[in-house]
């Protein structure tokens, strides 16, 4: 681990052979899960004994007790802010009305704190949600390092309610706050408040990190041992920061995933991205430019950009499963005809079009807080394994046995290949292994039919290009006739507009078997919800 912490939410620049973009890590994820979606506080405790197992995982600095970043993401615990509120003399509303921001602000500039508030408290006035309190989260700072204490935030939360006149409830509530996420942190920026982070600003999630040993983080967070605080999921996270300078917004989970590996295609996917920003289109959006950009944050790690475009497929509109499926796809280009079914084919092949894959080597845990699961990349270069128990519970880490159980109980282990996805949905009650989740997503739209109405056959433009064929005259935009020598290289005109060599790989074979591949332009399509 490095020798400084940074103290602020900035990378350090570019110098000489040093190039902040290359920045990797590689850490312990997983979650612990009741099927049935049955809330206890015995779910926390036992995701806190697995981020404790997982602690080998991470890097400690020199002071013996700042790590790279540790920490847990649980549904939110209704009953714990029921009481919390009713201490202050606020009558708690009811459950799924409720939302909690996590926040960090600025801990040395009180004045900085209560611009923050008031910016906080403005933005979300304007989006007619009510500000119920602000709660200074309790502490223990002898559970820090001394670089870690020397960096850390001040630890606030912002208790909100759903008005009938700001949304309805669920995934609309879900969506503005997201919105109001991105305006408080785009606003802060143009005022120069120096330090606002928000972890999380959800009805269903809530956010614990820091930079922190995992072994402290219920001792540094007292809230995590309160008997009140329930839950049916428990995501952890312990990071190594491999050539990386941790900081506490750094630490992981993010708001709907964490990630063991790196993103080793990051600078593309960021590139595609910000160039479909002009274009995004969604009937979830009145106005995309203003309410979202920028989609992913500059100074994220490539975990955090990850979670920052997962975000955008998931507010709009597309199921979490669905979207992990769009950004890390299984290698499904050259699968045999049996092990992949049309259904499965046709689905990667369109959303090609939409989007590139993000590449690791990584494994995901991710959750919306009602489904949690485990995704690997087509790498497959990141260990997960899973053990199903009888009494409901699910367990996933990149370690086995991080969670003491009888075996006795156990009723099936398995483990996350390459390409592969996993997840309990609570809502429904229901274990969902690989095929069924792909397939279930697969079969819902016709992508067959759209793959074929849309997707242009590169061999036919290789036909019409051949030597043989004399120059075909076009009509230029300035009146004038303009020729296509076709005795350039096929190549390098495909280079010439953006294609790059997984779009020119030769697909699959159809049942005319002649191979087919291609693309349309999905920018305009990359905002929308179900297709």
């Amino acid at each position: 681990m490095h020798s400084t912490v940074q103290s602020n939410w900035t990378l350090p620049p570019r110098q000489g052979l040093y190039d902040p973009r290359f920045e990797h890590d590689a850490c312990g994820i997983g979650f612990v899960a009741h099927v049935e979606g049955k809330r206890s506080h015995r779910v926390l405790e036992m995701g806190l004994e697995a981020l404790r197992n997982h602690a080998h995982r991470g890097a400690v600095a020199d002071d013996r007790k700042t790590g790279d970043g540790a920490g847990i993401l649980t549904q939110l615990p209704h009953e714990f802010f029921s009481r919390e509120l009713r201490r202050m003399g606020i009558k708690p509303p009811a459950q799924g009305d409720l939302a909690v921001g996590q926040i960090f602000f600025n801990k040395g500039n009180g004045e900085d704190r209560a611009l923050a508030r008031e910016l906080i408290q403005e933005i979300l006035g304007e989006l007619k949600l009510e500000v119920l309190a602000f709660r200074s989260v309790p502490v223990i700072e002898s559970a820090l390092g001394q670089r870690a204490l020397h960096s850390r935030p001040w630890l606030g939360q912002v208790l909100v309610r759903r008005t009938d006149a700001a949304c309805e409830a669920g995934d609309a509530f879900e969506r503005l706050l997201y919105v109001a996420r991105k305006r408080i942190i785009n606003t802060a920026h143009n005022r120069s408040i120096q330090r606002l982070y928000i972890a999380s600003l959800s009805s269903r999630t809530l956010v614990y990190k820091g930079l922190v040993l995992a072994e402290e983080l219920a001792h540094f967070y007292p809230d995590l041992s309160d008997p009140e605080y329930k839950t049916a999921i428990a995501v952890f996270h312990q990071r190594y920061s491999t050539n990386t300078f941790p900081t506490w917004e750094r630490a992981q989970p993010f708001r709907l995933v964490c990630h063991n590996g790196e993103i080793n295609t990051l600078q593309g996917n960021e590139n595609w991205m910000r160039a479909r920003e002009a274009d995004l289109a969604s009937p979830y959006w009145e106005d995309p430019a203003a309410q979202l950009l920028p989609i992913i944050g500059k100074e994220g790690s490539d975990s955090g950009k990850f979670d920052n475009a997962l975000e955008l497929l998931v507010r709009s509109g597309r199921d979490i499963r669905h979207a992990l499926m769009m950004m890390t796809p299984e290698a499904w280009e050259r699968l045999p005809e049996g092990e992949v079914t049309p259904e499965r084919r046709a689905f990667y092949a369109y959303h090609s079009a939409l989007m590139e894959p993000w590449d690791g080597p990584a494994a995901l845990t991710y959750t919306d807080g009602r489904v949690v699961g485990t995704a690997m990349d087509r790498n497959g270069l990141r260990p997960a394994r899973y053990v199903v128990l009888d009494n409901g519970l699910v367990i996933c880490g990149s370690e086995t046995g991080a969670v003491a159980y009888d075996e006795g109980r156990v009723l099936r282990k398995g483990r996350i290949a390459p390409g592969q996805i996993f997840c309990v949905d609570t809502t429904r009650g229901v274990i969902m292994d690989d095929e069924e989740i792909t397939q279930k997503f697969a079969a819902r739209r016709p992508y067959d039919r759209w793959v074929q109405e849309n997707l242009v056959q590169i061999d036919s433009l290789v036909a019409q290009s051949s030597g043989s064929a004399p120059a075909s005259p076009t009509n230029g935009g300035n009146g004038h006739t303009a020729t296509i020598h076709n005795s350039i290289p096929l190549s390098n005109r495909q280079a010439s507009f953006g294609y790059t060599s997984e779009e020119i790989i030769v697909a699959a074979p159809h049942a005319d078997n002649r191979p087919r591949t291609g693309r349309r332009d999905g920018r305009r399509h990359a905002a929308r919800g179900d297709e």
